[in-house]
């Protein structure tokens, strides 16, 4: 007998849902299949398109010049660059002339004269006279040359208290001799200097050293130029470290960042793990103290640790281990990082494009339009224009991120843009509360690229020793730049300096003191 009866079978029932979780299994690998794409395009982009995260609609263009450099910007036709200062001869700048400043240059005076059987006239006999000179300058590079130093120090006595002297009061005398930094090895303060300024500035590693110096004609191992850099910063660039870290630590502000780095041979750990060097700087207000920390992990043990002593405000990017550290210690966070993700939602998205990603993107482009007008009102003037006019777009912001979130699709770049917006909506708006505070952790992000950037030559520290080591060098090198010095000069001066010097007064050392020799600062571009 037939069912009638239209109610489903339960077989019928069994195959409906196992159809719909079919179907629903479906829709979500289509969607993660989508984000992928998405997600694989975005890093496409991000390794071979331009990393400048601002809308400039000749972005495109400088994207070509970067990656085409020699036949874009090569021009035959284009000027000479033309000299600024020119003590004996001023002349007027010419349009569309970039100006190359030799001032504070050492100058060698050559001069051109016709020879002695020239100097009479083939007209008349008589002796040809001066009557205007010609300056053209040209400028010159002279490579690094390697000297040997030999000191002798001469000892000297006295023949009569050596014949008639009681046999206890001292008769030999030395010549005063100032201390050395490395005592019983051949390296000098400015050998060292050279080796941490072109490892720490110019990303050069020990080998490839090692070999530039063997050209020069000088055979110096890797490992001698590994030991004396250590040496150096145990004994003389760490108490500066030190110093430099109490300084930074009664700031009011603190921008922190963190990156990775491999250790070849570290205790408990395979040479392939990571670890990590943590950064710690100054705001804008009060001596520009850029820190280097090197820590196995990335565990909140390590800012907690670092950051101890420290009562104020911390801006960092959003990543935990920073929260929670201290009830001293105020988060603040960073909008670059969240107008990165409707950045990201934009450049996934191509030609099909995605309005609401704009319109988040849109937001914080405004917040920062406003900051860049007022970047040279005084911190109280800042405060006040913040709370009048930035305060009630962040209003509007929170608004439009509360219905975006109902719409946006969890796993999909807008849907995270929009949850790192929510999740991190205190610290992006801690800004408001103090106008020396910065609205992004750009700052740290600017002095950790010099790290990232050298980390691709020398991949690697053999040691945990190196990787301190290596902490303190970049610590110094990027202190000296961010005040304006030569990392070379500076370092040689330290190292000169400092064996005969009170370790426990270094403020006359630091980057920022006015009793630095002119000779370690960077010339001012007029």
């Amino acid at each position: 007998m037939k069912n009638t009866d239209k109610t489903p079978t339960t077989t019928e029932q069994s195959w409906r849902e196992r159809a719909l979780k079919a179907e629903a299994r479906a829709e979500l690998l289509s969607k993660e299949l989508e984000f992928l794409n998405a997600h694989l395009h975005l890093l496409n982009a991000k390794r071979f398109g331009p990393s400048s995260e601002k809308t400039n609609p000749d972005q495109l263009r400088l994207f070509e010049a970067l990656f085409n450099e020699a036949e874009v910007m090569a021009d035959a036709s284009a000027p000479e660059p033309e000299i600024i200062i020119v003590p004996e001869h001023k002349r007027k700048k010419a349009k569309g002339k970039k100006g190359a400043s030799l001032e504070g240059l050492q100058e060698n005076i050559i001069e051109h004269h016709l020879p002695e059987e020239e100097m009479v006239c083939s007209c008349c006999g008589k002796e040809r006279h001066v009557i205007k000179q010609e300056v053209s300058r040209e400028l010159k590079y002279i490579p690094p040359s390697l000297s040997v130093d030999v000191h002798v120090q001469h000892i000297y006595g006295c023949r009569h208290c050596e014949a008639h002297g009681d046999g206890e009061t001292p008769i030999v005398v030395a010549a005063p001799k100032p201390k050395r930094a490395f005592p019983g090895s051949i390296a000098s303060p400015s050998v060292v200097a050279s080796i941490i300024d072109e490892k720490f500035v110019m990303g050069v590693p020990y080998y490839r050293q090692e070999q530039q110096w063997t050209r020069r004609g000088c055979n110096i191992s890797r490992q001698n130029m590994a030991n004396w850099v250590i040496r150096a910063a145990e004994t003389w660039l760490a108490p500066m470290y030190e110093h430099m870290k109490g300084l930074l630590l009664t700031q009011p502000i603190i921008l922190a960042d963190e990156t990775t780095v491999q250790i070849l041979r570290e205790e408990g750990k395979k040479p392939e793990s990571k670890s990590y060097m943590w950064l710690y700087r100054s705001g804008r207000y009060g001596p520009g103290i850029v820190l280097y920390e090197y820590q196995p992990s990335r565990a909140r043990e390590h800012p907690r640790g670092f950051l101890k002593d420290f009562k104020g405000y911390l801006v960092t990017d959003g990543y935990s281990a920073y929260t929670g550290i201290s009830p001293d210690i105020i988060n603040a966070g960073c909008l670059a990082h969240a107008r990165r993700g409707f950045t990201d939602a934009i450049t996934i998205a191509g030609k099909n494009k995605n309005a609401k990603a704009s319109e988040g993107l849109d937001f914080c482009n405004r917040l920062y339009k406003l900051e860049r007008k007022w970047h040279d009102l005084d911190p109280k003037q800042r405060y006040e224009e913040r709370l009048l006019h930035s305060k009630p777009l962040l209003e509007a912001f929170l608004v439009w991120l509360q219905e975006t979130n109902e719409i946006a699709v969890p796993k999909s770049h807008l849907g995270k843009a929009v949850t790192y917006c929510l999740n991190q909506w205190k610290p992006l708006n801690t800004f408001l509360l103090d106008g020396r505070l910065p609205i992004d952790n750009n700052a740290a992000e600017r002095s950790i690229k010099p790290f990232v950037i050298c980390r691709k030559n020398f991949l690697f520290c053999n040691t945990p020793t190196g990787a301190k080591a290596s902490a303190i060098a970049f610590s110094i090198v990027e202190t000296a730049k961010e005040n304006g010095l030569k990392p070379f000069d500076y370092i040689e001066y330290l190292l000169s300096a400092l064996p005969n010097a009170d370790l426990t007064h270094l403020d006359p050392f630091m980057p920022w003191s006015e009793e630095l020799p002119d000779h370690c600062r960077t010339p001012k571009k007029k």
